[in-house]
């Protein structure tokens, strides 16, 4: 039900800017030696409530977070934003990963580590309070932060599904 409100976004008509979140190299060992590869996870965003992320994998660096950032192009979502913070708390899982947004008064910052920090700053949401538990691998914690964000909805959005006013969703 809550993963209805997930928006795709076109990236064509944005202006979109990346976050590196990380970069693993992985070996293979063959008769022959070893052969180096590198994945990177990287994390797009117009900074004004459109985020993705991607996966790149290649023989070298800049191949893959170039098809890091085609892949993150592709799964773009739009999330809600009430005066540069998330709208209300919310918990979001994946796999072993497990976070917890809060919303935070103005001038707070972003109080979050780091690979929820390039998600949360690429979204564009300035002041909130971020606990990242569970697994701290990169992957799971970017879309575990993503599935929090997925799940976020503002005041208008609960109206519409509701089908009441927006003053009677805040008076009862």
């Amino acid at each position: 039900m809550a993963k209805a409100n997930i928006k795709r976004v076109k990236s064509s008509d944005l202006e979109l800017k990346d976050k590196l979140v990380a970069i693993n190299r992985v070996t293979k060992v063959t008769k022959g030696g070893r052969t180096f590869s590198f994945s990177a996870i990287v994390v797009v965003g117009n900074e004004n409530g459109v985020v993705g992320h991607g996966l790149g994998k290649a023989k070298e660096v800049t191949t893959a977070i170039a098809k890091g950032i085609d892949d993150a192009k592709k799964n773009l979502i739009k999330v809600p934003i009430v005066n540069d913070t998330v709208p209300h708390s919310q918990y979001g899982k994946y796999a072993g990963a497990r976070v917890l947004l809060k919303p935070a008064s103005n001038g707070t910052g972003v109080i979050a580590g780091g690979a929820m920090r390039a998600v949360l700053e690429s979204v564009g949401i300035k002041d909130v309070l971020a606990k990242s538990q569970g697994s701290s691998n990169p992957h799971n914690v970017v879309k575990a932060t993503l599935d929090a964000l997925t799940h976020m909805r503002d005041a208008r959005a609960v109206a519409n599904q509701r089908g009441i006013s927006l003053e009677k969703v805040f008076n009862g």
